[in-house]
């Protein structure tokens, strides 16, 4: 019964308030508002902030509307638009961007057109639905179209169309719920730094291949941009020859740096092995005497032994005759006396032997 009754009454919400496109913008663009719209057809009931930061009601998101001219989108617009989708716990961002004719009549010219414009709103991650061709003021019965809640801003006055602040009646509704705005970001910030740097962006576009006339220069400032880009590229030549020439002068001293303390060393090993070799204990003095003491040894007469074994003889062999080499005296001078005497004696002799 209980699970009928509850059956019951889930036809009846679906009867009467068809579910909202499930959110895509994680993997999808978010949707035009012309192209989906609010197909809750269940009385939309007026919310309190407070009861909205409970998480009220259950059945639907809180809507929350953001509008600007999101000119250059950059980080600021994207942080603002990040506030106001995290203001409660369950919210359906939808952001109105106004047209080029409005934006031209009220605040001035563009640097995007509106479809650009469109097309970037769509792409960020906060954004739920795009509504094209947004008004300037909110009207009541834009509020009802779009079954918007609240309505996110900068508290900052803004004062336009002949008002002081547009948002003035919305924040009386108690509808107005304020943002933060990024310091050091926006449109008119970016505008400025070209603007100021014009020249710089003319000649980087004309070095990129754009015409003087996409660029509206005239024929002298093109000439004049282009001899100045020729300039910096000459410039820039000579720093990169610069760096490199002090990249080679950094490695040949440290490459002779290295070759001189390789060259130490090996002077140290060098006298190191000199002295070891012919110090006054070196190996080289020692092997000097030992060679000195050798040939000395080798020059000096050996003695004779003083008595020597005799050798047998073999019976064989017959013993040398033995020649004994008598000093030669000299003769005296010859004398007939002389030549007597030794006759006589030489007779004696034989008388002697008979």
């Amino acid at each position: 019964m209980v699970s009928h009754q509850g059956g019951t009454m889930e036809k009846d919400l679906e009867s009467n308030c068809t579910p909202q496109m499930e959110r895509k913008t994680l993997t999808a663009p978010a949707p035009f508002a012309d192209e989906t719209s609010c197909l809750c057809q269940a009385p939309h009931e007026k919310l309190t902030i407070a009861q909205a930061r409970l998480g009220t009601p259950v059945d639907r998101p809180v809507r929350v509307y953001a509008d600007g001219i999101f000119d250059l989108f950059h980080s600021g617009h994207a942080r603002a638009l990040m506030q106001a989708k995290t203001l409660f716990p369950n919210s359906y961002l939808l952001v109105g961007v106004c047209s080029d004719d409005l934006t031209h009549k009220f605040k001035g010219f563009t640097v995007m057109n509106e479809a650009e414009r469109y097309e970037a709103l769509r792409h960020c991650r906060y954004v739920d639905e795009v509504i094209r061709d947004a008004p300037w003021t909110l009207t009541p019965e834009f509020l009802e179209k779009h079954k918007i809640d609240f309505v996110a801003h900068d508290d900052i006055p803004y004062s336009s169309a002949g008002s002081d602040d547009i948002y003035k009646h919305i924040k009386e509704a108690g509808m107005f719920v304020p943002t933060q705005r990024t310091e050091g970001i926006s449109t008119s910030d970016i505008i400025t730094r070209i603007v100021r740097d014009y020249d710089v962006y003319a000649r980087r576009n004309l070095q990129r291949g754009y015409t003087a006339k996409e660029l509206n220069v005239s024929f002298i400032n093109e000439k004049k941009y282009r001899f100045q880009n020729q300039v910096d590229k000459m410039k820039e030549k000579v720093k990169n020859v610069e760096e490199r020439s002090k990249e080679f002068v950094n490695r040949v001293e440290e490459k002779s740096h290295d070759l001189i303390q390789k060259w130490e060393e090996k002077s140290r090993e060098f006298i190191g092995n000199f002295l070891e070799l012919f110090g006054p204990d070196g190996a080289w003095k020692q092997m000097f005497q030992e060679r000195s003491n050798r040939m000395l040894h080798a020059l000096s007469p050996k003695q004779s032994p003083v008595s020597s074994p005799t050798r047998s003889r073999s019976p064989s062999r017959s013993p040398s005759p033995t020649f004994l080499w008598l000093p030669h005296k000299p003769s005296p001078p010859f004398s007939p006396k002389a030549a007597s005497a030794s006759m006589s004696s030489m007779s004696e002799g034989d008388e002697d032997e008979k």
